[in-house]
């Protein structure tokens, strides 16, 4: 009897520890965690205006605001539009707009001007230059100006660049710099 009950106690130990340590843990539910998207690029961007300046023959030149990815044809619309009787040709008018551009709209490309007529436009005569024209020179001071009007009116003007150099003040050098800027005319 003894060893009945031990049996049974042992069994009831068995059983429980079976119900108990035997059986598999219940199934964990996983929390929700924050999906991962795609990232679309930032707003901002997608709606950003550009700035252009649109100058030459239109109808309001100035700076223009257009939206982002605007073509040289919005820019020229939002300018009023070119004026009457104005090639469009030079212009690219599907071309896409970046930010703080210019366009120039019935504006000739610069010309290479023919040899000699810029320089010699620009050159300043010696028999006619005011004090203020000769003090804009390369090394030619207020002193200077005043010297080369002096000599000039003492010698009845110049006969050639040349004579630049008997003007007090102008050495070798200033005269090298001075020779290609200045005329007798």
């Amino acid at each position: 009897m003894i060893f009945a009950l031990a049996l049974l106690a042992a069994t009831a130990v068995i059983a429980g520890g079976l119900a108990i340590f035997g059986r598999s843990p219940a199934a964990e539910i996983a929390p929700q965690l924050p999906t991962a998207r795609a990232q679309a690029p930032h707003a901002s961007k997608t709606n950003e205006n550009l700035v252009i300046s649109v100058v030459g023959q239109v109808r309001s030149p100035g700076l223009v605001t257009v939206p982002s990815g605007s073509r040289v044809a919005d820019a020229l619309r939002a300018a009023g539009g070119a004026n009457p009787g104005v090639d469009l040709t030079a212009l690219n008018l599907a071309r896409k707009l970046t930010d703080g551009e210019q366009v120039a709209v019935g504006v000739p490309a610069a010309q290479a001007a023919p040899a000699g007529s810029a320089a010699a436009a620009s050159k300043i005569d010696l028999n006619s230059a005011t004090a203020e024209q000769l003090d804009s020179l390369p090394g030619v001071g207020e002193v200077t100006a005043r010297r080369i009007t002096d000599w000039r009116t003492q010698h009845g003007g110049f006969s050639s660049v040349e004579q630049l150099r008997d003007v007090d003040g102008i050495g070798e050098s200033k005269f090298q710099k001075l020779r290609e800027q200045v005329t007798v005319g």
